[in-house]
């Protein structure tokens, strides 16, 4: 089955424990003016981006592309594109509702 190709900009994450850098965020989600709000896990929005959504992450007025790295353990994740600032820009954005 097909999964048809979006565009999703990221307004918040869920990660746990927050504050720790070795722990991967678990969701992301954001809101939609055509479907409301959405929440994907990692490895959803992971293959979302393969099959060739685009993903974005919006906070502190500025907007990054997100792309799939891969962990040294060989394990793929999210993180936005260098932009020049030290952030971490998934990080830095608000907890998502748990809807």
């Amino acid at each position: 089955m097909a999964v048809a190709v979006g565009v999703y900009d990221i307004t918040c994450i869920n990660k746990q424990p927050r504050n720790d850098p070795h722990h991967r965020v678990t969701h992301v989600g954001g809101w939609k003016a055509t479907t409301g709000r959405w929440r994907k896990t990692e490895d959803e929005a992971i293959q979302l981006i393969r099959g060739g959504s685009q993903f974005t992450a919006t906070g502190g007025g500025r907007t990054v592309e997100v792309e799939v790295a891969i962990s040294p353990a060989g394990r793929p994740y999210l993180r936005t594109k260098a932009d020049g600032t030290t952030l971490d820009n998934l990080l830095s954005l608000s907890e998502c509702p748990l809807y």
